[in-house]
């Protein structure tokens, strides 16, 4: 089931589920690339773990410091085995609601940099053929909800790139995983989170999501320390899924968007199938 003896590389280490990874595997003596914009907290760790951890400063929304993270795992450990794609926040908006900048920040973090993160490591797993890509999507990136539209739009986006990678990759020994989190007890409803300016008019939707989400932060029932060892888990798989959905509150709004589709999809098939040519 399990392969020993790997290197992570993670992004957005230093808190959430970045974090929680990091202090997981160093405790199974697993080589970690920690990377991160603020490094304070993961500097904490390197005395305990001197040969085991190596911290990198990056901004992923920065190409050059991508490129340069990755030659300095490289240099340090002498491969990438599992790259966990991590970095990423929240913007809470009707879609009418968000500012041009915000919307461009939230697609730079969430998917372009995801992007370029993968693309960076690529050429390092083609030429070890072999590495396990985990791009942290949400339950989000399955099924849209009001107020997060434009979250949703990048977590959409970082599903199908990563469907066509795995079809990609294949063959050349390189294994892909969208992790899909429902909601877990983290920063990302709380201080991490962009919210826009609210319009009165999406009060009754967008604004009772924001309501929700105001009322269920520190209170969600996912525990961030038990989804990293899921991660882990799934990361040291000789198997693993395309998909990992964690937390029962994921599987239900997933399982409910699949049986909904199949429902329209057979109400309309005769509409559907007669868009052909006659033969």
């Amino acid at each position: 089931m399990e392969s020993n003896n790997k290197v992570w590389f993670i992004t957005g280490s230093s808190a959430g589920f970045g974090y929680e990874l990091v202090k997981a595997l160093l405790k199974r003596g697993q080589c970690v690339v920690g990377t991160a914009r603020k490094l304070e907290k993961l500097r904490l760790l390197k005395p305990d773990y001197p040969e085991l951890l190596e911290i990198v400063q990056l901004d992923v929304t920065n190409p050059g410091q991508v490129r340069d993270a990755i030659r300095q795992a490289v240099e340090r450990f002498e491969r990438i085995d599992v790259l966990v794609n991590n970095a990423g926040f929240g913007l809470q908006s009707a879609l009418e609601e968000a500012t041009d900048e915000q919307i461009r920040y939230q697609f730079e973090v969430n998917l372009f940099g995801a992007l370029d993160v993968m693309r960076a490591v690529l050429p390092v797993m083609r030429k070890q053929k072999s590495g396990h890509i985990m791009n942290v999507s949400s339950v989000g990136g399955f099924s849209g909800f009001a107020s997060f539209g434009i979250y949703n739009g990048t977590k959409f986006g970082l599903e199908g790139l990563s469907e066509a990678l795995a079809l990609e990759t294949e063959h050349l020994g390189i294994k892909v995983t969208i992790i899909e989190p429902g909601a877990f007890r983290t920063d990302w409803a709380g201080r991490s989170m962009i919210k826009s300016a609210p319009i009165a008019d999406y009060h009754e939707n967008s604004g009772a999501i924001r309501d929700w989400i105001n009322e269920v932060n520190g209170n969600q029932q996912g525990d961030p320390v038990l989804g990293a060892e899921a991660i882990i888990k799934a990361g040291l798989s000789e198997n693993p899924p395309l998909r990992l959905v964690l937390g029962k509150d994921a599987l239900d709004r997933i399982r409910q968007k699949i049986y909904s589709m199949s429902d329209e999809l057979n109400q309309w098939e005769e509409v559907t199938v007669n868009t052909a040519f006659a033969s």
